[in-house]
């Protein structure tokens, strides 16, 4: 699995350390891991949290990534934003406990943390149980088992329903405004991630139309 780290501009100054944790447990099981930055607070590409939520479906959508990693001061903003966006399913979540929920009933794409509230001592410590609990084993076997089948069918009436009410994602990036897009899209690396896993032909087309009529950044 792809997973996509972005970190928004309040807490760019954590990337490192939610990057240490999310390695140290994701590539032992077998996952890669692409950090999109932040990657310090004095990055000149700065994302903000609803930036965070077009990269995702950017991201998820042309399947650059499999699943996205996301934050903010409190988690809500992130995870509002990736949900406005076409095919991103992304929960708030604080505990080991809600990623083990998350993985098992929801089965969805993308979660927001909180990097600012509760993030204190031990916080990497948090942050390895959250993602052991997201990516060992198989995800959306339901929990309690005897509700699985019901919760697989929630989970696929979720989708139609998330189907009927959005646009695709090429639509979403030509309706809002391009100066949003092209800063999101922006960061040190995107490019060297996205060109090299992105599936999606329509989706890369815009996005490298877009980067063609930026201005350059002096550390992208």
């Amino acid at each position: 699995m792809k997973i996509a780290l972005i970190t928004e501009n309040s807490q760019a100054a954590k990337n490192a350390t939610i990057h240490s944790a999310l390695t140290a447990v994701a590539e032992p099981l077998g996952h890669q891991v692409f950090n999109y930055g932040m990657y310090t607070a004095e990055d000149e590409a700065s994302l903000t949290y609803v930036m965070n939520g077009i990269l995702a479906g950017i991201l998820l959508n042309s399947k650059a990534a499999d699943f996205v990693v996301t934050g903010c001061g409190t988690g809500m903003g992130s995870m509002l934003a990736c949900n406005a966006m076409p095919g991103v399913f992304c929960g708030l979540v604080i505990d080991p406990t809600d990623a083990f929920l998350f993985a098992q009933i929801n089965d969805g794409n993308a979660i927001s943390m909180p990097y600012a509230k509760g993030f204190g001592w031990a916080a990497e410590l948090n942050l390895q149980d959250v993602y052991r609990k997201l990516f060992e084993g198989e995800r959306g076997l339901g929990y309690p088992k005897e509700r699985a089948e019901i919760m697989a069918k929630n989970r696929g009436i979720l989708k139609s329903l998330k189907d009927a009410s959005c646009k695709d994602m090429v639509t979403v990036l030509k309706s809002v405004d391009q100066d949003l897009v092209k800063a999101a899209i922006a960061g040190k690396q995107f490019q060297d991630h996205f060109f090299a896993n992105a599936q999606d032909e329509a989706i890369r087309d815009y996005v490298k139309g877009v980067l063609e009529g930026a201005p350059a950044l002096a550390d992208a």
